[in-house]
């Protein structure tokens, strides 16, 4: 069965850091871009980073750009959004979403649109 299974969220004080992982299991993540979208209380699901498969392309919203990092471990079957300086307007559910095919990582975190999808991890930024 193929799966994409987020965790790492949490309560954080406004400031701080939590680095959420998306695990995959049932396929090869080595022929996947990933993406990180999320979903605050009454807006619309947004593109927050996404990476190529190799790894060698990435794409930040403007909002998290400078504080959120995108990575990938493909032994691992893993991807990675290490957010730091975290603010309240973060608190959001998480989700992780896979691509076979996708022209470029802009595009696809600009897509709501996607193959997978895990089941979302919720982080809470509040003091």
């Amino acid at each position: 069965q193929l799966q994409l299974v987020e965790s790492g969220g949490g309560l954080v004080q406004p400031g701080g850091s939590l680095r959420l992982s998306c695990a995959a299991s049932g396929f090869t993540l080595d022929y996947y871009a990933i993406g990180w979208f999320r979903q605050a209380p009454g807006k619309e699901r947004e593109g927050v980073s996404c990476i190529s498969s190799s790894g060698g392309s990435t794409n930040y919203a403007d909002s998290v750009k400078g504080r959120f990092t995108i990575s990938r471990d493909n032994a691992k079957k893993t991807v990675y959004l290490q957010m730091n300086s975290l603010k309240p307007e973060d608190t959001a559910v998480y989700y992780c979403a896979a691509d076979r095919f996708s022209t470029t990582v802009r595009r696809m975190c600009a897509s709501s649109e996607h193959d997978y999808w895990g089941q979302g991890t919720r982080v809470t930024v509040s003091s």
